[in-house]
Protein backbone atom coordinates (compact mmCIF):
# COMPACT_ATOMS: atom_id res chain seq x y z
CA UNK A 1 0.00 0.00 0.00
CA UNK A 2 1.72 3.22 -1.18
CA UNK A 3 2.15 6.07 1.75
CA UNK A 4 0.34 8.95 1.70
CA UNK A 5 2.70 11.29 2.32
CA UNK A 6 0.71 14.21 2.06
CA UNK A 7 -1.03 13.57 4.16
CA UNK A 8 1.39 12.93 7.06
CA UNK A 9 3.25 16.29 5.53
CA UNK A 10 -0.17 18.04 7.00
CA UNK A 11 -0.83 16.24 10.04
CA UNK A 12 2.88 17.47 10.96
CA UNK A 13 1.32 21.14 10.56
CA UNK A 14 -1.88 20.99 11.94
CA UNK A 15 -1.91 18.72 14.50
CA UNK A 16 0.42 21.72 16.98
CA UNK A 17 -2.04 24.43 15.21
CA UNK A 18 -5.36 22.31 16.20
CA UNK A 19 -3.60 21.33 19.35
CA UNK A 20 -2.81 25.41 20.22
CA UNK A 21 -7.05 26.27 20.34
CA UNK A 22 -7.91 23.16 22.89
CA UNK A 23 -10.12 23.80 25.70
CA UNK A 24 -6.50 24.20 28.83
CA UNK A 25 -9.78 23.18 31.49
CA UNK A 26 -9.93 19.75 29.37
CA UNK A 27 -6.54 19.38 28.68
CA UNK A 28 -5.72 19.55 32.80
CA UNK A 29 -7.92 16.75 33.25
CA UNK A 30 -6.41 14.05 30.57
CA UNK A 31 -2.52 15.44 30.71
CA UNK A 32 -1.72 12.94 33.12
CA UNK A 33 -3.23 9.98 31.74
CA UNK A 34 0.34 10.97 28.48
CA UNK A 35 3.14 10.44 30.94
CA UNK A 36 4.20 6.88 32.52
CA UNK A 37 4.72 6.58 35.71
CA UNK A 38 8.34 7.64 36.90
CA UNK A 39 9.69 3.75 37.46
CA UNK A 40 8.41 3.31 33.77
CA UNK A 41 9.63 6.38 32.10
CA UNK A 42 11.87 6.08 29.27
CA UNK A 43 11.90 2.29 30.00
CA UNK A 44 11.84 0.67 26.34
CA UNK A 45 12.65 -3.15 27.09
CA UNK A 46 13.56 -5.93 24.76
CA UNK A 47 11.59 -4.54 21.75
CA UNK A 48 13.11 -3.69 18.39
CA UNK A 49 13.27 0.42 18.14
CA UNK A 50 11.29 1.46 15.61
CA UNK A 51 13.69 3.93 14.77
CA UNK A 52 15.99 1.45 13.24
CA UNK A 53 16.35 -0.29 9.92
CA UNK A 54 15.14 -3.75 10.02
CA UNK A 55 19.10 -4.05 9.10
CA UNK A 56 20.47 -1.82 12.15
CA UNK A 57 20.65 1.23 10.39
CA UNK A 58 19.87 4.10 12.61
CA UNK A 59 17.24 6.48 11.32
CA UNK A 60 18.76 9.82 11.80
CA UNK A 61 16.22 12.36 9.68
CA UNK A 62 12.75 12.91 9.14
CA UNK A 63 13.93 11.18 5.24
CA UNK A 64 14.83 8.51 7.16
CA UNK A 65 11.94 8.05 9.41
CA UNK A 66 9.51 8.68 6.02
CA UNK A 67 11.49 5.49 4.45
CA UNK A 68 11.77 3.62 7.59
CA UNK A 69 7.83 4.08 8.14
CA UNK A 70 7.68 2.75 4.13
CA UNK A 71 9.51 -0.52 4.88
CA UNK A 72 7.49 -1.14 8.21
CA UNK A 73 4.11 -1.34 6.25
CA UNK A 74 5.70 -3.14 3.40
CA UNK A 75 7.42 -5.72 6.12
CA UNK A 76 3.95 -5.89 7.79
CA UNK A 77 1.65 -6.18 4.47
CA UNK A 78 4.08 -8.76 3.30
CA UNK A 79 3.73 -11.28 6.07
CA UNK A 80 0.27 -10.84 6.79
CA UNK A 81 -0.78 -10.50 2.71
CA UNK A 82 -1.52 -7.13 0.59
CA UNK A 83 -4.56 -5.04 0.45
CA UNK A 84 -6.98 -5.25 -2.54
CA UNK A 85 -7.39 -1.72 -4.01
CA UNK A 86 -9.37 0.57 -1.67
CA UNK A 87 -13.30 1.48 -2.20
CA UNK A 88 -12.78 5.30 -2.29
CA UNK A 89 -15.72 6.24 -4.94
CA UNK A 90 -18.97 4.72 -3.60
CA UNK A 91 -21.21 6.36 -1.07
CA UNK A 92 -23.77 4.70 2.39
CA UNK A 93 -26.78 3.70 1.18
CA UNK A 94 -29.66 4.81 3.99
CA UNK A 95 -32.18 2.08 4.77
CA UNK A 96 -34.22 3.51 7.53
CA UNK A 97 -33.63 6.27 9.60
CA UNK A 98 -35.53 6.54 13.53
CA UNK A 99 -35.77 10.05 15.72
CA UNK A 100 -33.86 9.68 18.73
CA UNK A 101 -32.96 12.01 21.97
CA UNK A 102 -30.73 14.73 20.46
CA UNK A 103 -29.85 12.35 17.28
CA UNK A 104 -30.85 10.48 14.03
CA UNK A 105 -30.28 6.96 13.99
CA UNK A 106 -29.76 6.39 10.65
CA UNK A 107 -29.46 2.43 9.55
CA UNK A 108 -26.83 2.06 6.54
CA UNK A 109 -25.36 -0.06 4.02
CA UNK A 110 -22.32 0.06 1.79
CA UNK A 111 -19.48 -2.67 0.02
CA UNK A 112 -16.41 -2.85 2.47
CA UNK A 113 -14.97 -5.89 0.94
CA UNK A 114 -14.81 -5.85 -2.96
CA UNK A 115 -17.11 -9.11 -2.72
CA UNK A 116 -19.27 -8.09 0.66
CA UNK A 117 -21.26 -5.84 1.47
CA UNK A 118 -22.30 -4.76 5.10
CA UNK A 119 -24.38 -2.90 7.21
CA UNK A 120 -24.39 -0.30 10.77
CA UNK A 121 -25.84 2.77 12.45
CA UNK A 122 -25.21 6.15 11.32
CA UNK A 123 -25.79 8.13 14.01
CA UNK A 124 -26.01 12.10 13.44
CA UNK A 125 -26.81 14.70 16.20
CA UNK A 126 -29.64 17.32 15.98
CA UNK A 127 -28.76 21.04 14.85
CA UNK A 128 -26.99 22.48 12.62
CA UNK A 129 -26.14 20.28 9.35
CA UNK A 130 -24.33 22.28 7.25
CA UNK A 131 -21.50 22.77 9.61
CA UNK A 132 -18.89 20.29 9.43
CA UNK A 133 -18.43 18.20 12.18
CA UNK A 134 -15.73 15.38 13.43
CA UNK A 135 -16.47 12.13 13.49
CA UNK A 136 -15.67 8.61 15.01
CA UNK A 137 -16.01 5.01 13.62
CA UNK A 138 -16.96 2.21 16.25
CA UNK A 139 -16.56 -1.12 15.55
CA UNK A 140 -17.02 -4.43 17.51
CA UNK A 141 -19.05 -8.26 16.91
CA UNK A 142 -21.71 -6.42 15.70
CA UNK A 143 -22.85 -2.62 15.22
CA UNK A 144 -26.08 -2.64 17.75
CA UNK A 145 -23.70 -2.84 21.00
CA UNK A 146 -22.26 0.73 20.52
CA UNK A 147 -25.80 2.31 19.63
CA UNK A 148 -27.18 1.04 22.74
CA UNK A 149 -29.17 -1.83 21.64
CA UNK A 150 -28.47 -4.97 23.37
CA UNK A 151 -27.75 -3.75 26.25
CA UNK A 152 -24.37 -4.38 26.70
CA UNK A 153 -23.42 -1.63 29.30
CA UNK A 154 -20.51 1.01 28.81
CA UNK A 155 -19.77 -0.63 25.21
CA UNK A 156 -22.00 1.76 23.63
CA UNK A 157 -19.53 3.68 22.07
CA UNK A 158 -20.93 5.48 19.27
CA UNK A 159 -24.56 6.62 20.87
CA UNK A 160 -21.71 8.29 23.88
CA UNK A 161 -19.97 10.28 21.27
CA UNK A 162 -23.20 11.62 19.03
CA UNK A 163 -24.55 13.06 22.58
CA UNK A 164 -21.14 15.17 22.43
CA UNK A 165 -21.38 16.21 19.05
CA UNK A 166 -19.64 13.89 17.15
CA UNK A 167 -21.52 11.77 14.13
CA UNK A 168 -20.64 8.49 14.55
CA UNK A 169 -20.73 5.42 12.17
CA UNK A 170 -21.10 1.58 14.17
CA UNK A 171 -20.05 -1.35 12.54
CA UNK A 172 -19.70 -4.78 13.61
CA UNK A 173 -18.95 -8.10 11.52
CA UNK A 174 -22.69 -9.36 13.31
CA UNK A 175 -22.69 -12.64 10.49
CA UNK A 176 -19.40 -13.95 10.82
CA UNK A 177 -20.01 -13.56 14.66
CA UNK A 178 -22.87 -16.02 14.92
CA UNK A 179 -21.10 -18.25 12.70
CA UNK A 180 -18.21 -17.62 15.31
CA UNK A 181 -15.76 -16.67 12.64
CA UNK A 182 -15.51 -13.46 13.52
CA UNK A 183 -13.49 -11.76 11.19
CA UNK A 184 -13.45 -10.94 7.36
CA UNK A 185 -11.75 -13.31 4.98
CA UNK A 186 -10.74 -12.09 1.53
CA UNK A 187 -11.75 -13.62 -1.13
CA UNK A 188 -12.57 -16.36 1.04
CA UNK A 189 -13.11 -18.26 4.48
CA UNK A 190 -11.84 -21.04 2.74
CA UNK A 191 -8.67 -19.38 0.92
CA UNK A 192 -8.25 -16.07 2.56
CA UNK A 193 -4.90 -14.34 1.18
CA UNK A 194 -4.83 -11.78 4.01
CA UNK A 195 -4.69 -12.50 7.84
CA UNK A 196 -8.43 -11.28 9.26
CA UNK A 197 -7.38 -8.60 11.38
CA UNK A 198 -5.49 -7.24 8.51
CA UNK A 199 -8.84 -7.67 5.99
CA UNK A 200 -11.05 -5.78 9.21
CA UNK A 201 -8.41 -3.23 8.87
CA UNK A 202 -9.04 -2.90 5.09
CA UNK A 203 -12.68 -2.75 5.93
CA UNK A 204 -12.32 0.03 7.91
CA UNK A 205 -10.30 2.20 5.67
CA UNK A 206 -13.43 1.85 3.45
CA UNK A 207 -15.71 2.95 6.45
CA UNK A 208 -13.47 6.12 6.07
CA UNK A 209 -13.69 6.62 2.66
CA UNK A 210 -17.87 6.30 2.84
CA UNK A 211 -18.25 7.93 5.96
CA UNK A 212 -15.92 11.22 4.83
CA UNK A 213 -18.50 12.13 2.18
CA UNK A 214 -21.30 11.98 4.03
CA UNK A 215 -22.66 15.29 4.01
CA UNK A 216 -21.78 17.77 7.32
CA UNK A 217 -18.83 15.39 8.44
CA UNK A 218 -15.03 17.26 8.20
CA UNK A 219 -13.20 14.12 6.49
CA UNK A 220 -9.85 15.71 8.69
CA UNK A 221 -10.90 15.14 11.70
CA UNK A 222 -12.30 11.21 11.48
CA UNK A 223 -11.30 8.99 14.44
CA UNK A 224 -11.95 5.31 15.45
CA UNK A 225 -12.13 3.40 18.42
CA UNK A 226 -13.09 -0.01 19.52
CA UNK A 227 -13.46 -2.33 22.31
CA UNK A 228 -11.67 -5.61 23.24
CA UNK A 229 -12.12 -7.51 19.09
CA UNK A 230 -13.25 -3.92 18.22
CA UNK A 231 -9.78 -2.72 19.56
CA UNK A 232 -7.44 -4.66 17.92
CA UNK A 233 -9.80 -4.11 14.95
CA UNK A 234 -9.55 -0.16 15.65
CA UNK A 235 -5.61 -0.38 16.27
CA UNK A 236 -4.67 -2.39 13.25
CA UNK A 237 -7.08 0.40 10.79
CA UNK A 238 -5.64 3.48 12.56
CA UNK A 239 -1.98 2.47 12.04
CA UNK A 240 -2.58 0.59 8.71
CA UNK A 241 -4.27 3.38 7.38
CA UNK A 242 -3.38 6.88 7.69
CA UNK A 243 -6.03 8.98 7.40
CA UNK A 244 -7.76 8.46 10.90
CA UNK A 245 -7.15 11.46 12.39
CA UNK A 246 -6.55 9.41 16.11
CA UNK A 247 -7.58 6.20 17.72
CA UNK A 248 -8.89 5.12 21.06
CA UNK A 249 -8.10 1.07 21.44
CA UNK A 250 -10.11 -0.28 24.59
CA UNK A 251 -7.88 -3.33 26.02
CA UNK A 252 -7.22 -4.76 22.41
CA UNK A 253 -3.80 -6.38 24.00
CA UNK A 254 -1.07 -3.58 22.32
CA UNK A 255 1.68 -6.18 21.85
CA UNK A 256 1.83 -10.09 21.65
CA UNK A 257 1.61 -11.64 25.22
CA UNK A 258 1.06 -15.29 25.60
CA UNK A 259 0.50 -15.12 29.03
CA UNK A 260 -2.85 -12.97 29.06
CA UNK A 261 -4.55 -16.08 27.67
CA UNK A 262 -7.45 -15.39 25.70
CA UNK A 263 -7.84 -11.42 26.13
CA UNK A 264 -4.38 -11.34 23.76
CA UNK A 265 -5.07 -13.88 21.62
CA UNK A 266 -2.95 -12.95 17.71
CA UNK A 267 -2.77 -16.30 17.28
CA UNK A 268 -6.19 -17.13 17.00
CA UNK A 269 -7.55 -18.14 12.99
CA UNK A 270 -9.65 -14.79 13.22
CA UNK A 271 -6.50 -12.60 13.81
CA UNK A 272 -3.45 -13.23 12.55
CA UNK A 273 -2.93 -17.09 12.67
CA UNK A 274 -5.34 -17.59 10.05
CA UNK A 275 -5.66 -21.56 8.13
CA UNK A 276 -8.40 -22.94 6.48
CA UNK A 277 -11.49 -24.30 8.34
CA UNK A 278 -11.73 -26.88 10.31
CA UNK A 279 -10.41 -24.59 12.98
CA UNK A 280 -8.38 -26.44 16.46
CA UNK A 281 -7.09 -23.97 18.51
CA UNK A 282 -4.12 -26.00 19.33
CA UNK A 283 -2.17 -23.20 20.96
CA UNK A 284 -4.65 -23.22 23.52
CA UNK A 285 -4.27 -26.92 24.11
CA UNK A 286 -0.16 -26.43 23.91
CA UNK A 287 1.10 -23.56 24.24
CA UNK A 288 3.63 -24.67 21.56
CA UNK A 289 4.89 -21.98 18.82
CA UNK A 290 5.95 -25.21 16.73
CA UNK A 291 1.81 -25.41 15.74
CA UNK A 292 0.77 -21.95 15.82
CA UNK A 293 -0.33 -21.36 11.91
CA UNK A 294 -0.94 -18.25 9.76
CA UNK A 295 1.28 -14.97 10.16
CA UNK A 296 1.62 -15.88 13.79
CA UNK A 297 4.76 -17.49 14.53
CA UNK A 298 6.22 -15.49 11.76
CA UNK A 299 6.06 -12.41 13.40
CA UNK A 300 7.20 -13.56 16.81
CA UNK A 301 9.92 -15.67 15.22
CA UNK A 302 10.84 -12.76 13.48
CA UNK A 303 10.98 -10.24 16.23
CA UNK A 304 8.41 -8.16 15.28
CA UNK A 305 5.88 -6.62 17.69
CA UNK A 306 2.68 -4.51 17.69
CA UNK A 307 5.01 -1.38 18.36
CA UNK A 308 5.82 -1.13 15.23
CA UNK A 309 2.49 -0.53 13.92
CA UNK A 310 1.65 1.84 16.67
CA UNK A 311 4.90 3.86 15.78
CA UNK A 312 3.56 4.57 12.34
CA UNK A 313 0.82 6.21 14.40
CA UNK A 314 3.13 9.52 14.70
CA UNK A 315 2.48 12.32 15.00
CA UNK A 316 -1.57 11.32 14.95
CA UNK A 317 -2.50 10.77 18.78
CA UNK A 318 -3.58 7.55 20.26
CA UNK A 319 -5.00 6.26 23.32
CA UNK A 320 -4.95 3.10 25.20
CA UNK A 321 -8.13 2.69 27.27
CA UNK A 322 -6.62 -0.24 29.10
CA UNK A 323 -8.12 -2.99 31.62
CA UNK A 324 -6.74 -6.64 32.05
CA UNK A 325 -5.23 -7.07 28.83
CA UNK A 326 -3.29 -3.34 28.93
CA UNK A 327 -2.25 -2.93 32.20
CA UNK A 328 0.39 0.06 33.36
CA UNK A 329 3.57 -2.15 32.21
CA UNK A 330 2.68 -2.04 28.77
CA UNK A 331 4.25 2.14 28.87
CA UNK A 332 7.24 0.02 28.23
CA UNK A 333 6.17 -0.62 24.33
CA UNK A 334 4.40 2.27 24.32
CA UNK A 335 7.53 4.44 24.80
CA UNK A 336 8.69 3.50 21.97
CA UNK A 337 6.25 5.39 19.88
CA UNK A 338 6.85 8.25 22.38
CA UNK A 339 10.25 8.21 21.06
CA UNK A 340 9.32 8.21 17.85
CA UNK A 341 6.82 11.37 18.38
CA UNK A 342 9.99 13.06 20.08
CA UNK A 343 12.09 12.24 17.06
CA UNK A 344 9.48 14.35 14.62
CA UNK A 345 9.35 17.32 17.37
CA UNK A 346 5.95 16.09 18.95
CA UNK A 347 5.19 15.73 22.76
CA UNK A 348 1.64 13.99 24.31
CA UNK A 349 0.74 12.27 21.32
CA UNK A 350 0.19 8.55 23.63
CA UNK A 351 -1.98 8.06 26.21
CA UNK A 352 -2.80 5.52 28.74
CA UNK A 353 -5.95 4.98 31.57
CA UNK A 354 -5.85 1.65 33.82
CA UNK A 355 -8.56 0.06 35.00
CA UNK A 356 -8.40 -3.35 36.85
CA UNK A 357 -11.15 -5.14 34.73
CA UNK A 358 -11.13 -5.95 30.83
CA UNK A 359 -15.12 -3.91 30.77
CA UNK A 360 -15.04 -0.74 29.98
CA UNK A 361 -16.36 1.63 32.55
CA UNK A 362 -17.89 5.08 33.66
CA UNK A 363 -14.59 6.80 33.91
CA UNK A 364 -12.97 5.27 31.24
CA UNK A 365 -15.34 6.35 28.92
CA UNK A 366 -15.59 9.79 30.15
CA UNK A 367 -11.44 9.92 29.27
CA UNK A 368 -12.03 8.23 25.93
CA UNK A 369 -14.78 10.76 25.43
CA UNK A 370 -12.75 13.60 26.65
CA UNK A 371 -9.60 12.35 24.31
CA UNK A 372 -11.53 12.45 20.85
CA UNK A 373 -13.27 15.88 22.31
CA UNK A 374 -9.91 17.53 22.78
CA UNK A 375 -8.65 16.07 19.91
CA UNK A 376 -10.97 16.16 17.32
CA UNK A 377 -13.62 19.43 18.58
CA UNK A 378 -11.04 22.51 18.80
CA UNK A 379 -12.25 25.12 21.05
CA UNK A 380 -16.20 23.73 20.96
CA UNK A 381 -17.71 23.11 24.28
CA UNK A 382 -17.89 19.72 25.93
CA UNK A 383 -21.60 19.35 25.64
CA UNK A 384 -22.21 20.44 22.35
Amino acid sequence: MKISRCFLLIALFFLPILCSAQDSTLWKEIVPFFSPPDSLSGKLGDFRSPLQFYDGTSVKTKDDWQRRRKEILEQWHGLMGTWPPLLEQQKLTIDSTVQKDGYAQHHVRFKWLPNEWTDGYLLIPDGDNKRKRPAVITVFYEPETAVGIGGKPQRDFARQLVKRGFITLSLGTREASKRREYSLYYPSLEHAAVQPLSMLAYAAANAWHVLAKVSGVDSTRIGITGHSFGGKWAMFASCLFDKFACAAWSDPGVVFDDTKGSGVNYWEPWYLGYYPTPWENVWRKTGDLANAKGAYPKLVRGGYDLHELHALMAPRPFLVSGGSSDGVERWTPLNHAIQVNKFLGFENRVAMTNREKHDPNVQSNKILGDFFVYFLKPSLSLTE
